[in-house]
């Protein structure tokens, strides 16, 4: 009888592999097969750690998210004070969400969002996202701010990727400024 290889990071390499495929080819182009085939393990193995492609997709984005909100918290966690907050959002904007470092996370981030879209079941990754992004700025603004600042960052960070122009830093901080001007702190 022959030994059973031991791979006990197969199923996180698993999720991984999927992100980055999808990075590459959106969803419509990942396949079991193709994520097998990177991540170097059976076909067969796929079935072993996820019900299908449906579970892998959802574990993945949900890591993926996970990983936005862990940005969230480390800069607007670090400020004490509403203007550090400003200079922690203008950073996640121009420093940890956007630039050529960061193309692949916003190709996920419309990835998710299209599938959120479609599927209810997606839009809980993208809800819980949000919440959890709220919840810092709210350290800071009270949660009718959070929530204009919240739309803020997605909408600038959507311009700094596709925009043949993107807004410069000092427009960050001027629109920054003007949503949270004069805001009662929580």
């Amino acid at each position: 009888m022959t030994a059973r290889r031991s791979d006990p990071e197969r199923r996180d390499r698993l999720i991984d592999v999927t992100l980055d495929l999808i990075a590459e080819g959106g969803v419509a182009g990942t396949s079991h097969r193709r994520i097998a085939t990177r991540a170097d393990v059976p076909l067969g193995s796929m079935t072993y750690h996820f019900a299908g492609m449906d579970e892998l997709l959802h574990e993945a984005f949900t890591r993926f998210a996970e990983s936005i909100v862990a940005r969230f918290e480390e800069r607007l966690g670090a400020a004490t004070t509403p203007d550090e907050a400003r200079v922690a959002i203008v950073d996640l904007i121009h420093d940890d969400l956007t630039g050529d470092d960061h193309l692949r996370d916003q190709v996920l981030s419309y990835e998710l969002y299209t599938l959120a879209a479609r599927e209810s079941r997606f839009r809980s990754i993208t809800r819980e996202w949000m919440r959890r992004s709220r919840v810092e700025l709210e350290r800071h603004f009270d949660p009718d701010t959070a929530r204009r600042v919240d739309a803020l960052i997605e909408g600038l960070s959507i311009h700094r990727v596709l925009d043949p122009e993107p807004p410069s830093r000092a427009f960050t901080e001027e629109a920054v400024a003007r949503i949270t001007a004069d805001v009662p702190r929580p």
